[in-house]
């Protein structure tokens, strides 16, 4: 049929808009309270909260932090720095990791009975009469049950067939937190894989306060921070043992056992010691992935910004013990020059100090070494996967490897103009993509980029100019 007239046809834009990837997001690892928790996380998925609320009611909450992780790093990253989201991993499986407590007669005082906080409130917690006859209670209406800060409370109610007793006879379930070892915590890490399709986002920061001490633990951390799905790039936050036993009590030790716990990666970065705020207890690395959230934060999403120098929610720098650590700024730069992220108290409070990761002083390449620099070069790598990801299996012409240049060069002098790149430009190289690799469907772009380094010294050059004397005694 003859087409009498005007068309107007549409054309995709050549120039894609970039996706750029998440930066200061956290994968916290570990165990949580999760027999507390009002809508309890599968134990081994990841789950993604915005604040604390969220996390407690998914997770639950308990002051024990040396058996409870995870709740240290809820109050480190939603309540001190204010950041979100996070990512959680909670591997305390109330199904599996749980002892069965034998019938046992408990004391009344004030009509309640306080059980061990690890009770798990199902249907093993089973309440009778410890007189005869030994009839069970009815839940909801010869007794209330409810966890606390310290215990999970059986209480009487006063329209209750025994209001007034003295003893109940009580079984039931209790979680082990002790279950879960750093062995356990190396292989649940394989869970980090997961992100992308249970929460929609890959976080670049893998954090694992309490078991990252252990030098598998640490390795597998950095294992999955080089390559999470086998592409998105991530760095580990490893703290090094402050423990009075096997631990590093002094800054001396802390690189020895740096060295001798094999931390050496540039996708792991070493913490030490701990920080201390009020009553509480944090570890560093914890407390490291909120400042680096934070900083990231100021700095629209792009992590091209060291944390060091950079305040700590602490009062004090301790070990384990509770001991306080304190480091001159000669010693703070010797734990630096080893690849140590430490704390110091020097002008203007307690600061991260240290820009370096666990490479260093074994490598000497400024997008391995330098914190910043090697999270640009991630950073930029994981924005390069994502957008161009939709692009794969397209025909591979001029077209198409056009539009690829256009918009990673468009992208580039956008970061460059607002400086947060010194310089950088893609290119389609010859020499780089010869005929054997465009028969097999494969080509290169090779993008260079400079992420400014952290200032790490200024040197200021006192002289005296004796033209400044003369100027002042011309004419007298």
């Amino acid at each position: 049929m003859t087409n009498h007239g005007i068309n107007v046809l549409e054309r995709g834009t050549s120039v894609s808009t970039p996706v750029t990837a998440e930066v200061g997001i956290p994968f916290f690892i570990g165990v949580a309270p999760i027999h507390c928790a009002e809508k309890p996380a599968e134990a081994g998925t990841p789950v993604l909260c915005t604040g604390m609320g969220e996390a407690i009611q998914k997770l639950g909450f308990a002051e024990d932090w040396k058996k409870y992780n995870l709740c240290e790093c809820m109050v480190s990253h939603f309540e001190l720095f204010g950041c979100q989201p996070a990512v959680f991993c909670n591997l305390l499986d109330m199904a599996t990791m749980t002892t069965t407590v034998t019938p046992k007669d408990f004391n009344v005082t004030d009509h309640k009975v306080e059980l061990p906080f690890e009770t798990i409130d199902d249907a093993a917690l089973r309440v009778r009469r410890a007189v005869s006859p030994a009839d069970y209670l009815v839940r909801g209406t010869d007794y209330g049950v409810y966890h606390t800060g310290e215990n999970l409370i059986i209480e009487l109610l006063p329209d209750g067939t025994d209001y007034a007793a003295v003893k109940l006879n009580i079984t039931y379930k209790a979680v082990n937190p002790a279950v879960v070892t750093p062995t356990v915590v190396a292989a649940g890490l394989q869970n980090i894989e997961k992100c992308l399709t249970a929460v929609g986002l890959v976080p670049d920061l893998i954090v694992a306060p309490g078991f990252s001490t252990n030098a598998t633990v640490a390795a597998v951390m950095a294992t999955k921070a080089n390559g999470i799905n086998g592409m998105f790039k991530a760095k580990a936050l490893v703290d090094i043992s402050t423990a009075e036993t096997g631990g590093a009590v002094s800054y001396d030790a802390a690189f020895q056992r740096k060295a001798s716990g094999n931390i050496v990666g540039k996708e792991q970065i070493p913490c030490w010691p701990m920080l201390k705020l009020g009553d509480r207890t944090f570890h560093m690395s914890t407390q490291l992935a909120g400042l680096m959230a934070t900083v990231d934060a100021a700095n629209e999403g792009i992590p091209y910004e060291s944390p060091s120098n950079k305040a700590f929610k602490c009062d004090a720098i301790v070990l384990e013990s509770g001991k306080e650590v304190i480091l001159e700024h000669a010693q703070a730069n010797i734990l630096n020059a080893h690849g140590i992220v430490t704390a110091l108290n020097f002008l203007g409070g307690i600061v991260a100090w240290g820009n370096y990761t666990a490479c260093h002083p074994k490598s000497t390449d400024i997008k391995d070494l330098f914190i910043p620099v090697s999270r640009m070069f991630g950073w930029i790598g994981n924005s390069i996967l994502k957008t161009f990801w939709a692009r794969l299996d397209s025909p591979m012409n001029t077209r198409l490897i056009g539009s690829i240049l256009d918009t990673c060069n468009i992208w580039l002098n956008g970061l460059v103009g607002a400086e947060y790149l010194l310089g950088a430009r893609a290119e389609f190289r010859p020499d780089e993509n010869p005929v054997t690799d465009l028969m097999a469907g494969r080509i290169k772009i090779h993008i260079l980029n400079a992420p400014p380094p952290p200032m790490q010294q200024a040197d200021f050059i006192l002289e005296y100019d004796v033209n400044y004397l003369k100027s002042a005694f011309a004419g007298s």
